[in-house]
């Protein structure tokens, strides 16, 4: 029978951890606090940039990796089994557009109240707006967004 057990570093974060049946987890940060590194005690591993999670692993080799734009949104999901997730959002970090492992693609729209619902491709690029305004989008390819914008 074991004893849990904490240590920390100088800067008050969890660098260990073994609970009462003898498992241990180990953690990492960057210089800003932030944790860039976790090990369970299974052998499975995660890692993080600005808080979120970009890779984790397992054992038995098994991986995911992670990527997220600039407000923090995920947009790319892929893992060892080459599934791939991708997804899209506008400015105001709503999701616009989803892909799945099926390469099946997925578009969205929001109602006035902000309910999202699903919308064809078609209908994505045919939408009109208040008074008769037709709108375009337009992707940005540096930021992976959506700019809807008065023609």
């Amino acid at each position: 029978m074991f004893k849990n057990k904490k240590e920390y570093d100088k800067k008050g974060n969890l660098i260990y951890k073994r609970n009462f049946w003898g498992n241990d987890e180990k953690y990492k940060y960057d210089k800003n606090n932030n944790k860039i590194y976790h090990k369970y005690f299974n052998g499975c591993e995660k890692w993080y940039k600005n808080n979120n999670l970009i890779h984790f692993k397992t054992p038995g080799n098994y991986e995911e990796w992670y990527k997220y734009d600039e407000n923090n949104n995920l947009i790319y999901k892929g893992d060892s089994n080459d599934w791939e997730l991708q997804y899209k959002y506008d400015e105001n970090s709503r999701l616009v557009y989803s892909k799945d492992f099926n390469n099946d693609e997925y578009w969205y729209k929001y109602d006035e109240e902000g309910c999202r619902f699903k919308i064809t491709e078609q209908e994505f690029n045919e939408i009109k707006v208040k008074k008769n305004k037709e709108i375009k989008t337009k992707e940005n390819k540096e930021t992976n967004r959506f700019k809807i914008m008065d023609i």
